[in-house]
């Protein structure tokens, strides 16, 4: 199927072509369609399968026929949990939008609010925004609400992950009643499905993350290695295979800085990317990642959410991340847009129970391989594929 029978008009098929787009992917197929009609929409797809498309172009074919007229308005707005996914989500809708008379800006805390203001000054038809720094624009009277006609809610689960509910809630009150709402998250959890209920009426509803857990085009394997021995293997790694690039995930801030240092007296240069750096260090550390100056970024998940490059080789879990979920989230940097990708997850004795929950939400067996030289002396025990965390059992 084109993009051209899912109903978008030429300007932005254009711009898809401009990108190296020909064909939609599945969440953007089935929900296309359902924004344009104007319908609210709960969907659940996990990162790489080109959800940011499949609400920005239905957005921009919606609002191409005019443009905001008053200062400081919007007419669709944007909400995401990371400032590094607010500016890569405005990157994408500005791309697309290439085309179009249509404006947009993204706004974020950790930087000076005046240039933002004066983005809203001449109102922008798209807004891309963390929630803190949207409810205190808001309130200072530098953005308002009356013309907005769509709500995005973007990684709706990561935002209840970090605690936004209360602001979501103060920013959905504000809005007209009207509006058209659609959450996309990684996982339809309870708590998911709970801010559904209350926030969006008669929704259409989507689930492709089950579905794609486990997508082809990412070869997953994992190392079984002894917890004080993984530094030193991800250096042999690093040097043996020759990597170009990886994005390694890491659990703490701590734990990335740490990793940094043991890299570089190994003569490895690697970046750490966490909340605890600023926010232009982390906009330079993301630039210079995209364009390849920097090899190896170790990430904490939450630091990641916004890490989006086009033909990043592969991700290494150098933690395995907690919940399993959060693995299928990890390793869809990489094999994004049905480009070839890789996945490696070092695997000590004290992740087994971990690597069963993950093992079990992806439905088979991640293969395993020992790199010489670095055998556990702790043996890592056959996954059980039908593991039940302790407390869903006590539940049950």
């Amino acid at each position: 199927m084109s993009f051209s029978k899912l109903g978008l008009s030429q300007p932005v098929i254009d711009a898809l072509s401009d990108r190296g787009y020909s064909e939609p992917t599945q969440i953007q197929t089935q929900a296309i369609p359902i924004v344009l009609k104007g319908k609210n929409l709960i969907a659940a797809a996990q990162t790489g399968t080109g959800k940011t498309a499949s609400f920005v172009l239905p957005i921009l074919e919606k609002l191409s026929g005019a443009q905001t007229q008053k200062k400081k308005r919007i007419r669709a707005l944007i909400v995401t949990p990371t400032r590094e996914l607010a500016i890569q989500v405005n990157d994408n809708i500005q791309a697309y939008a290439k085309h179009l008379p249509l404006t947009s800006t993204a706004i974020y805390g950790g930087v000076d609010d005046k240039p933002q203001k004066q983005a809203l000054i001449d109102g922008v038809d798209i807004l891309v925004s963390t929630p803190g720094r949207l409810i205190d624009l808001y309130g200072q009277r530098a953005v308002y609400f009356e013309e907005v006609e769509t709500l995005v809610l973007d990684e709706a689960d990561r935002m209840l992950d970090m605690g936004f509910i209360e602001d979501i809630n103060k920013i959905i009150a504000r809005l007209p009643q009207d509006v058209q709402n659609l959450l996309f998250s990684a996982t339809l959890s309870n708590p998911v499905r709970d801010l559904a209920k209350s926030a969006i009426d008669y929704a259409e509803e989507i689930s492709i993350a089950k579905t794609d857990a486990s997508k082809k085009n990412i070869e997953q394997w994992l190392v079984t290695v002894d917890k004080d021995k993984k530094s030193a293997l991800l250096s042999h790694m690093i040097k043996e295979n020759d990597w170009d690039q990886a994005l390694i995930f890491i659990e703490t801030k701590h734990g990335a800085a740490k990793l940094a240092s043991q890299l570089e007296k190994r003569g490895i240069h690697a970046e750490a990317f966490h909340s605890g750096r600023s926010q232009a260090i982390r906009a330079k550390l993301l630039e210079d990642f995209k364009a390849g100056k920097i090899q190896y970024m170790i990430a904490t998940g939450v630091g990641a959410r916004g890490i989006d490059i086009h033909e990043l080789p592969r991700v290494i879990n150098y933690d395995l991340p907690y919940p399993a979920d959060e693995y299928v989230h990890r390793i869809g940097r990489t094999g994004r847009a049905g480009a070839q990708g890789e996945a490696i997850s070092f695997v000590s004795k004290d992740n087994f129970k971990n690597l069963c929950m993950i093992e079990s939400r992806l439905g088979h067996l991640i293969e395993r391989r020992v790199i010489e030289g670095f055998e556990p002396r702790k043996e890592v025990p056959i996954s059980i594929l039908n593991y039940v965390p302790k407390h869903k059992r006590q539940k049950d």
